[in-house]
């Protein structure tokens, strides 16, 4: 068991023991096993960080499909899938492999995420039994290789606008698939360009001459290893990351597929051509039909929070041995992480990338009740869309933050660094963009997850919001009514926000509680003013968009923590329990800090108390900074996967 120092201040704090092994069983949780599995086969093939930096791409794309289907046999990657085809059964299980396999190449973890994730996940939630037996005993082995053409160039984040058309045929009981010019082509589609037979192919349906909107198509793409008649793929070419992945461009030419091609779980058309679904309103079958595709946004925003921790590792680990100038003349250098400056740049990341770890453990969990039916009922599908999406977003921006901080000394490419930025970059594209994605949740905020929710677009949501719902979300965030709530957690009347203790977490939960519903508030107002005022819908959503996104990104802010708080206080006493309270702290207050800006318009901080919060963050970090390598060794990254040798020996 690896601890810490434990030391009295003369405060009378007592410096806590961080248990590391134990700590990590707690990060690891239930699915400890397949973490483990992850982990091992990480450092089986951990050359593969070396050989990405060595070989050419078409050399490293070979490469990296070998290693996906030799990890594939092991039962890491077909976790999510039904065991009566080779699969483990168990989603949640899938979810943290995938996070976990975020410490190795990134090349190999988005390989295995196009494979199981997107192409496999669409197979098994938009598909039936005669899709399930003939595709995904050979794909959870790897022999059968696909991909996910969804994305075009000329529509983006707009699916319901896509270009490719499927018309059907009844006299040949076909499928007709064309690109409708080229931006219809689909693009950037990962393992199109070498190694995909198959391609799910999201297209608008038109049967007897009607548009039945988007729906899913099994298409091959190529057969015998050739490319097949009517389909033409080009390369991507190389890119700025994940050189890895062989990302690629497919056009379809009158491409006929059976009726039987159809992913028709949701809707079907009969041998006599006719259209026929369970779900009568287009727009909430589309929204149904994506809505099983959420797997893949929690599953990125867990791999983003991964990939920060292997940057936090090797930053804090340098940090702790690295010494640099003199803290007086007659003494040696001082440790970088002894100099507050450099405190302050990594322990608040370290207290967010836990923070995070925790709210990604909330929104695994939904989705596992979810989609192996304990909790599947409308509302729980829409929190869980809009919870996967907003933890998606600033998990990954996370890493992208983590990763340009932590960098430094490891410019050099023998370091992670460089692949690490290069490789998840991306992350806040990939899923949906991070801020169409925060759209999305405030769409849940502002219409409270009603019923409309699924079928209304950006316009519909301006109309339903400046009808019923915004006379409902002004009286329920006013002023008045906020205050109240606020009061009946903390202690202090009106002035519950100057007397409350800081470390007091439900002051911290209260502050952003009172922030997120007091943005709501003004985005509803703002909307409501603009359409009264006659002016056109979209336009008034444009202009507020900004104001949209904050209360979303408030929104999530307020649910880490509360995920964070949650899981501190589930803790048994002890030096882990205190370790973690201190980083709940300096996560809520550095929160705070960093939009005090907003919490003084507001007049929820004075000047005094403001300071007072920048004084107890720094005193945080200083209480931090013994437990840090503690903290992060707790993650669990295998060593073989820091490769480091310059930064941390």
């Amino acid at each position: 068991m690896a601890t810490e120092n434990t030391s009295t201040y003369a405060s009378g704090y007592v410096q806590p023991e961080v248990d590391v092994r134990a700590l990590t069983k707690v990060l690891d949780g239930e699915y400890a096993e397949i973490r483990d599995l992850v982990r091992t086969n990480l450092v089986t093939y951990a050359s593969v960080l070396e050989e990405a930096e060595e070989l050419g791409v078409d050399a490293f794309r070979e490469r990296v499909r070998e290693l996906v289907v030799d990890m594939a046999a092991t039962g890491q990657t077909g976790m999510g899938f039904p065991s009566e085809y080779g699969g483990g059964g168990d989603i949640g299980a899938s979810i943290a492999a995938f996070e976990t396999l975020a410490f190795g190449d990134l090349s190999v973890l988005v390989k295995v995420g196009v494979q199981f994730g997107l192409f496999g996940g669409a197979i098994l939630h938009l598909g039936t039994e005669r899709h399930h037996e003939a595709y995904l005993p050979d794909l959870i082995t790897g022999q059968l290789m696909g991909c996910f053409a969804m994305t075009e160039t000329g529509h983006g984040s707009n699916v319901q606008a896509l270009g490719t058309l499927a018309r059907y045929d009844a006299a040949r009981q076909e499928f007709v698939i064309t690109t409708d010019g080229d931006g219809a082509r689909k693009d950037y589609i990962g393992n199109a360009a070498r190694h995909a037979e198959l391609a799910v192919v999201f297209a608008q349906l038109e049967v007897g001459g009607k548009s039945e909107g988007v729906h899913a198509f099994v298409v091959p793409v190529r057969m015998g290893g050739e490319v097949a008649p009517g389909v033409r793929i080009e390369d991507d070419g190389r890119k700025m990351g994940l050189n890895g992945v062989d990302n690629g461009r497919i056009w379809f030419d009158g491409v006929r597929v059976p009726r039987e091609a159809l992913l028709n779980r949701f809707a079907d058309v009969t041998t006599e051509g006719v259209y026929e679904s369970s779900i009568e309103n287009p727009d909430r079958r589309f929204f149904t039909m994506l809505g099983t595709l959420v797997q893949g946004r929690v599953s990125v925003g867990g791999a983003g929070v991964n990939a920060a921790k292997v940057a936090l590792v090797i930053a804090t680990k340098y940090a702790a041995r690295r010494r640099q100038f003199e803290a007086a003349s007659d003494a040696e250098e001082q440790l970088l992480l002894d100099y507050g400056l450099h405190q302050r740049r990594l322990l608040p990341l370290i207290a967010r990338t836990y923070a995070l770890h925790f709210a990604q453990d909330v929104v695994r969990t939904q989705l596992h009740e979810v989609f192996s039916g304990i909790k599947d009922d409308a509302p729980a599908r829409r929190r869980l869309e809009s919870r996967a999406a907003g933890t998606k977003a600033l998990g990954t921006w996370h890493a992208t933050r983590v990763v340009q901080e932590c960098g430094g000394a490891g410019y050099l490419s023998v370091n992670r660094f460089a692949a690490l930025k290069a490789d998840s970059d991306i992350f806040t594209t990939f899923e949906g963009d991070n801020h169409v994605l925060l759209q999305l949740v405030a769409k849940g905020l502002l219409t409270h997850y009603a019923s409309e929710f699924e079928d209304l677009d950006q316009l519909g949501m301006v109309r339903y919001v400046t009808n019923l719902a915004v006379e409902t979300v002004i009286e329920k965030t006013s002023a008045h009514k906020l205050l109240e709530r606020v009061r009946d957690l903390l202690p202090g009347g009106d002035e519950w926000d100057q007397e409350a203790g800081l470390l007091d977490s439900e002051y911290q939960l209260a502050m952003l509680r009172y922030r997120e519903e007091h943005m709501l508030a003004g985005v509803a107002r703002r909307l409501k003013r603009g359409v009264d005022q006659k002016r056109n819908p979209g336009v008034v959503f444009s202009q507020v968009q900004d104001h949209v996104i904050a209360v979303a990104h408030a929104h999530v802010e307020r649910l880490v923590l509360e995920a964070f708080v949650d899981k501190v206080r589930a803790l048994p006493d002890g030096g882990n329990r205190v370790a973690l309270g201190l980083l709940c702290d300096l996560f809520a207050l550095s929160t705070i800090e960093a939009d005090r800006a907003w919490f003084m318009e507001h007049g929820r901080l004075t000047v005094q108390r403001s300071k007072a919060i920048s004084r107890e963050v720094n005193d945080l970090c200083r209480k931090v900074r013994p437990l840090a390598v503690g903290l992060v060794d707790a993650w669990g990254v295998p060593p073989e996967m820091l490769r480091a040798p310059d930064l941390v020996g």
